[in-house]
Formats: C-alpha cells, sequence, structure tokens
C-alpha cells in the first residue's frame, strides 16, 4: 500500500514547533486519534512507544518513520509532520530529526505493511524530495506533494 492512499489532508501537519520526541509523539497521536473512535491517544502513544523502544525509528537524514502495531481496530493510519527546526530523535545517523511519517497498523496485517514502510523511507530517503519537502510553506502544500510524488 503506498501512502498516497491512506494519508489524508487532516493528517498533514507542517512546521509544526515542536522541541522534543514526546511533543512530537504527543502531535502525531492527537492527529491519529481523530481518525479511530476505537483507540484513544494513548493507546497510539503506547504503540509507538513500544515500538521505540526496540530501537529509535530514526532512519537518518533528518528523517523518521515511528510506526505502531494496534490491538484494536482493522484501520490503518498515516501522519505526517514537519517540524519548524528539527529535534534530538536518537537517529541512527545522530542527527536531529525534522520530518516525521507515522504509520498505525492492525496488529494481524504488519507483515502487508512492511512493502508500505519500505515505500516511504525509500520516497523520504531521497535527497531531492527530501529537500523539496523541508521547503513546503503549509499543510496543503505538504500534502499535495506527497500525494502527487509518492
Amino acid at each position: 500500500m503506498k501512502l498516497q492512499n491512506i494519508l489524508t489532508p487532516d493528517c498533514t501537519l507542517c512546521a509544526v514547533s515542536c522541541s522534543s520526541k514526546k511533543r512530537i509523539f504527543d502531535t502525531i497521536c492527537s492527529l491519529a486519534a481523530k481518525k479511530t473512535s476505537e483507540l484513544s491517544h494513548q493507546d497510539l502513544l503506547d504503540s509507538l512507544m513500544t515500538r521505540e523502544q526496540m530501537g529509535s525509528t530514526g532512519i537518518g537524514n533528518g528523517i523518521a518513520i515511528p510506526h505502531g502495531k494496534l490491538s484494536q481496530g482493522n484501520q490503518v493510519i498515516a501522519v505526517v509532520v514537519t517540524t519548524a527546526q528539527p529535534i534530538a530523535f536518537d537517529a541512527i545517523d545522530n542527527k536531529p530529526v525534522d520530518i516525521f511519517v507515522a504509520l498505525f497498523v492492525p496488529e494481524d496485517s504488519c507483515q502487508e505493511h512492511l512493502s508500505t514502510l519500505q515505500s516511504i523511507a525509500a520516497f523520504f530517503g531521497n535527497k531531492k524530495s527530501s529537500k523539496q519537502i523541508r521547503k513546503c510553506q503549509s499543510d496543503q502544500q505538504l500534502f499535495q506533494l506527497i500525494t502527487q510524488e509518492n
């Protein structure tokens, strides 16, 4: 599944002011919680934190792909957030992160979404794409860039 098929405009935020990993996760989970009645903000946050404890989802070059398994529900939720300033994230290259692509998937369909994670990593890992994303000035511009390019 491609990101463009699951990302919605209301789950896309550009140039957010966040100063920590906890704050960015809160922002991501607040957006995602609006997409489901079955899961709370805390459920979503717990899923991200559980995955993050296994190792950082910061893939390098200022990009992180936090993701979590959902024990309830059958809906895939994608959230894309960029921050005004990069934040410390324990990424594999030890550089701060300013592009966050979060994915929440039902526990029983995680295998199916490995290809989604791979396509997200490939698109956002492309220096040209990430440069364009960092130039976005609005939520709508960010959403359109991702859904047209991905």
